[in-house]
């Protein structure tokens, strides 16, 4: 238990990716969500796609770019 002042910093890290990858995988779900929606009930299939793609990449950009 000598190094447990140390851990903090490593508990802060591991806590905030954490954070990251739950807040990535609420986005997603919540997009694949609305890609269904625009797809099958608003019969925008095309936009759906797009959309879902789009976003996707953008969330993969996002999540990089703040890492």
């Amino acid at each position: 238990m000598a190094d447990a002042d140390n851990d903090y910093p490593a508990h802060l890290h591991t806590y905030e990716a954490f954070n990251k990858l739950v807040l990535f995988g609420i986005l997603f779900v919540l997009l694949v969500l609305v890609c269904m929606a625009l797809g099958l009930l608003g019969n925008v299939p095309l936009l759906a796609v797009l959309l879902g793609i789009g976003g996707t990449v953008a969330l993969i950009v996002a999540a990089a770019v703040t890492g």
